[in-house]
């Protein structure tokens, strides 16, 4: 999993920037605000998370580490995309997102487009209780990253209710963001599919 870029900004469009790190230009999709502040030759870091499709490689940017581990907690909520989870980060920063669960403020989640009421209500049900901030110098580890595994596997063709299952079977609760590939090796092997 490619957690981290540190390198060059080589090229910053409407909706993705292009690191160099080490002579290889890594294209992260990133929303407006993070895109805001890179520069062209600016040296910078990116903490990223890799969507692993059958088709695809995306990998998606983030200024903080607080801002990717919202997009993956967001993305374990039933319906909720890589895109949709970047569109909300565009409109809403960390921080507000868990005072909107936490109050329940339905419209708050509304303003993001895509999001009507019915998946407001849905986002707000699924993750209450889920989406909360690491407390100050705490690593980011602390996060479950179990969203990265079940994405992983579906990415490989397995239906999402088996990665599901598959997952919880291996783990014993969160899943630290270093433990993601021991788990996935672990999952596969639990669905008869290990390659190797």
């Amino acid at each position: 999993m490619i957690a981290q870029l540190t390198g060059t900004v080589a090229h910053v469009g409407a909706s993705a920037v292009v690191i160099d790190v080490a002579g290889v230009g890594y294209r992260a999709l990133a929303t407006p605000a993070a895109l805001s502040e890179l520069r062209t030759g600016q040296h910078t870091t990116l903490h990223t998370h890799l969507v692993v499709r059958e088709d695809s490689l995306t990998l998606f940017g983030f200024a903080a580490a607080s801002e990717r581990d919202t997009f993956e907690a967001l993305q374990n909520v039933q319906g909720v995309g890589p895109k949709m989870a970047l569109a909300m980060l565009a409109v809403h920063s960390p921080d507000s997102l868990v005072a909107a669960v936490q109050a329940g403020d339905q419209k708050a989640l509304t303003k993001v487009p895509g999001i009507g009421p019915k998946v407001a209500a849905r986002l707000l049900l699924e993750l209450g209780g889920r989406l909360v901030l690491p407390e100050e110098g705490a690593p980011a580890s602390s996060m479950d990253a179990s969203g990265q595994v079940v994405e992983a596997l579906v990415g490989l063709g397995y239906q999402l209710k088996a990665a599901e299952k598959a997952v919880e079977a291996v783990s014993d609760g969160p899943v630290g963001e270093a433990a993601v590939p021991e788990t996935l090796r672990a999952a596969l092997k639990s669905l008869g599919g290990s390659r190797g």
